[in-house]
């Protein structure tokens, strides 16, 4: 009679025969944990029996260990479990495969059981053990749990380990902790792949991409750590997520020279870069030279095609027929199809037909749908429809994904609208999301609101590097650089975090704080950490050296940049310009269009804003002749800077033709155009402006109120002036500056009112300075008030106490001399006179005068001159 136990016996047979075993013992099997490999669920429940039969399962620690290992394998944790619970003594190999095999059958609740309970009975644990309980941590997505074994390996001198480590390290991967995965990489000094590999792995999982660049940066730069297969398909997939083609074509040539590119998964990460970077020939290159090939390798070579026609308008009739093909083979009603072809037609331009395609949806409870017409007029840039559409969604009780609640933040510019999404997000409980998250606090910060857009932020448990760098280019770019760079300093990163785009951010900041030692500082950093010949980086290195003043080292690296930009051009130039080297930046800028580099506005600003100081008025003429013929006259920026040319050279009709071809005029514009009239004794046409200006819709600023009390001060409107200056405070809540009230001042002296001057300094709300008071001493100095223009030099030398030349002025214009004057006659006589008044001293009595000797007041350190044969 055959039996399952003669043929687990004749099976033994075989095997002994063929290991030249003995035949007489079939336990000898057991004993072997390989000779259970592959084995049955019958098989193993045979050899089960067997051990139960001679007596020697619960004697023989290592057959009943192997038979625990053979159940798992069979996926019958179960009885495994069962085993485990009626051996009476257990060894630590005992445990480990109890929790290992819990761990391979996905049961990752009983191996942190399985843990738990060794800890209780006081069981010896090993880095498999704890490897293992991080893995199922790791599944189980428990950073405490993790965390806490983390601490018991550290107490317990296993924290150097390779496999414990990269446990910890695939734990945080999973928990989206790329920052604290980095941390246990940096504890020690690690040479294992494994550690590195799920440290880049865990960051391309996490979109973190250039994280995981910078660390695949960090393996090459380290002698022992050679990168696998492993490596390569990951940062190659990062590269691909990033579009970084000319990295991706570096790592393509060290796969080729470690004879890597075999590998399935490398080669497809290869064909998966250039599709998705657009060049298609080379991923069809690299697709014919793969060996073998696997569904995702056929996916990433369609996709990059796909990719291709989409973004081309060209393919417009190619989108027609495939269209027509779905509504034959009857795919149209797919919501997926639906939301691929909305996209589609947008790409190729025709945004009508994805309008058309979103009306005839018969389902629209599908927010995928909705979501890639939103997007579709995002990119479109009709944000009129992309509101609406958001807005009837909701009305439809369609519950928005993050993908269509970023796509609306992207676009708003209005803080009542932002905060209405903003607390829808919180209300649906999106916030939470990485993308939506980083919209909020960008949207704010386009807004201008930097401290709601900081709140946000803070609220992002999860920040990648997308996150820090907008956070500190909107601080840079909307006037607060000292928090950019504050923000910068408490990051907590560790040396990986940093990417190219981070360091240009705060780099920006420097350039507006003009902070050339902390740029310095930052640069150096750049260079020790690799950054060196990034592209963005010496953008922003030329743009902070030029704006510092540091000019020679601004030329210095945009002489080693390979590829120089339009926005490096115009860093140095305006640098130049700024800082006085007028012919240098004329000489640049005439490189730069020798170059075929196109001239911005920015740059056309700065070449005219150097020549507006300058003495070459026919140089700026030519340069006004060339923005016409490429057509930036109408420009708001180069038309503000042609009236401040063309001011400067006293041409204020040219300034008004110039004003007069912008299209359309920004605060700037009307506030440049103000002053020069102002400055250029046209007041009445200045006041006229500033109120065509308001008509416009535009608002004024404190500087347009310079210049509207400036042009008061020069036609001696006294209560034109100020009306304007309480108005500046009543209708536009501007507090006046010392400029401001300087003006009043000057206007109240031109007018002769000295003593009203006087009083409004008196009475102003701040403290005047020493403009104020040079204001009212100079016209003292015109009309001859001697007392208040006494008051206003005492003023002067008490808040400069160490100016001389205030003391000068003081003593020379209003204290008396005594003059002793010799006519041709011989009669002598003198007279009293003021030191400014000297030439009238000089004809006293119609006599020609031979010498004049000043008599000096006591206690005035002064040299007696001499005047001789004046009239």
């Amino acid at each position: 009679m055959f039996t399952p136990q003669i043929h687990f016996l004749r099976c033994i047979t075989r095997r002994l025969n063929a290991e030249n075993r003995s035949r007489t013992d079939p336990l000898l099997l057991l004993s072997n944990p390989t000779d259970l490999r592959g084995l049955t669920l019958s098989e193993t429940n045979v050899a089960h029996a067997l051990l139960l039969k001679n007596r020697v399962l619960y004697s023989n620690i290592y057959a009943a260990n192997n038979l625990i290992k053979a159940y798992s394998e069979c996926s019958r944790t179960d009885y495994a479990f069962k085993l485990f619970d009626e051996i009476p003594i257990r060894n630590l190999v005992t445990w480990n495969l109890m929790i290992l095999g819990c761990y391979k059958n996905s049961l990752f609740g009983d191996s942190w059981r399985i843990f738990c309970q060794m800890r209780n009975v006081g069981a010896d644990m090993d880095e498999f053990t704890y490897g293992t309980v991080l893995s199922a941590c790791g599944a189980l997505q428990h950073v405490v749990r993790g965390v806490q074994v983390y601490g018991f390996v550290t107490k317990n001198g296993f924290f150097s380990n390779g496999y414990v480590r990269a446990g910890m390290i695939d734990l945080f991967s999973k928990c989206c902790k790329t920052e604290d995965a980095l941390r246990v990489l940096y504890d020690v000094h690690c040479e294992n792949v494994v550690c590195w590999n799920a440290v880049v792995s865990g960051a391309v999982k996490n979109k973190d991409n250039w994280v995981a660049l910078e660390i695949f940066s960090q393996m090459c730069r380290h002698g022992s750590l050679i990168p696998n297969a492993f490596t390569f398909s990951s940062v190659l997939t990062a590269c691909a997520s990033v579009e970084e083609l000319e990295l991706g074509k570096s790592i393509h040539g060290r796969v080729i020279k470690v004879g890597s590119g075999v590998d399935v998964f490398v080669g497809t990460a290869i064909v998966d870069l250039y599709a998705k970077c657009g060049a298609m020939y080379d991923a069809i290159k690299q697709f014919k030279l793969m060996p073998m090939r696997n569904v995702v390798s056929w996916t990433a070579i369609i996709s990059g095609f796909v990719q291709k026609a989409c973004a081309n308008p060209d393919m417009f009739g190619e989108a027609l027929q495939i269209h027509c093909w779905i509504l034959k083979i009857g795919l149209y009603l797919d919501p997926v199809v639906k939301a691929s072809l909305i996209n589609t037609y947008s790409k190729v331009g025709a945004i009508s037909l994805s309008e058309i395609a979103f009306a005839e949806t018969r389902d629209l409870k599908q927010v995928g749908i909705w979501a890639n017409m939103i997007s579709a007029f995002v990119q479109s840039e009709i944000y009129e429809k992309s509101i609406f559409l958001f807005q009837r969604m909701l009305k439809e009780g369609v519950t928005p994904d993050k993908f269509s609640v970023s796509s609306i933040l992207s676009i708003i510019d209005r803080l009542t609208l932002g905060r209405q999404v903003h607390g829808y997000t919180l209300k649906v409980g999106l916030e939470s999301e990485v993308s939506v998250g980083s919209s909020i606090f960008t949207m704010y910060s386009k807004c201008g609101n930097l401290e709601e857009s900081l709140k946000a932020f803070e609220q992002v448990d999860r920040k990648d590097n997308v996150s820090w760098t907008s956070m500190i280019s909107g601080f840079a770019e909307h006037g607060c650089p000292d928090k950019a760079v504050q923000l910068f300093r408490e990051m907590g990163f560790e040396n990986s975090i940093l990417d190219e785009k981070i360091l240009a951010a705060v780099l920006n900041a420097c350039s507006a704080l003009h902070s050339l030692k902390l740029g310095r500082e930052i640069h150096g950093f750049a260079l020790q950490y690799g950054f060196n010949e990034r592209t963005i980086i010496d953008e922003a290195l030329v743009n902070m050296y030029s704006k510092c003043g540091d000019l020679n080292s601004a030329m210095i690296v945009f002489h080693t940049m390979p590829f120089k930009g339009q926005f490096t051009w115009s860093s140095l130039i305006s640098g130049l310009s700024q800082w006085g080297h007028i012919e240098e930046a004329l000489q640049f800028f005439h490189e730069m269009l020798l170059s075929d580099i196109s001239v911005d506005a920015f740059t056309i600003s700065s070449v005219l804003g150097a020549l507006a100081v300058s003495s070459k008025p026919e140089i700026g003429t030519q340069l006004h002749v060339y923005i016409v013929k490429i057509g930036l006259e109408s420009e708001a920026s180069v038309g503000s800077s042609l009236v401040m040319m063309y001011s400067k050279c006293g041409c204020i009709d040219d300034c008004g033709k110039v004003f007069r071809k912008i299209i359309s005029p920004d605060l700037v514009c009307w506030t440049t155009m103000i002053a020069s009239y102002a400055h250029n004794g046209k007041g009445l046409e200045a006041l006229q402006l500033f109120d065509l200006m308001k008509k416009s819709g535009i608002e004024p600023d404190a500087v347009t109120f310079t210049g509207v009390l400036s042009a008061c001060s020069h036609t001696g409107l006294v209560e034109e002036g100020y009306f304007h200056l309480n108005s500046m405070i009543r209708d536009y809540k501007i507090e006046p500056g010392q400029k401001h009230y300087a003006c009043m001042v000057d206007l109240l002296g031109r007018a002769g009112k000295l003593e009203e001057a006087e009083r409004f300094i008196v009475n102003m709300p701040i403290e005047p300075d020493t403009l104020v008071w040079e204001t009212l001493l100079a016209a003292c100095k015109v009309h001859g008030n001697r007392e208040v223009g006494k008051l206003a030099a005492q003023k002067i030398m008490e808040l400069q106490p160490n100016d001389a030349g205030a003391y000068v002025v003081r003593e020379r214009c209003f204290l008396t001399f005594t003059f002793i004057v010799r006519s041709r006659k011989g009669c002598v006589f003198w007279c009293q006179a003021e030191f400014t008044w000297i030439e009238r001293a000089l004809k006293v009595g119609g006599h020609k005068v031979l010498q004049v000797t000043l008599q000096c007041p006591s206690g005035v350190d002064m040299d007696k001159a001499s005047l001789r044969d004046r009239q």
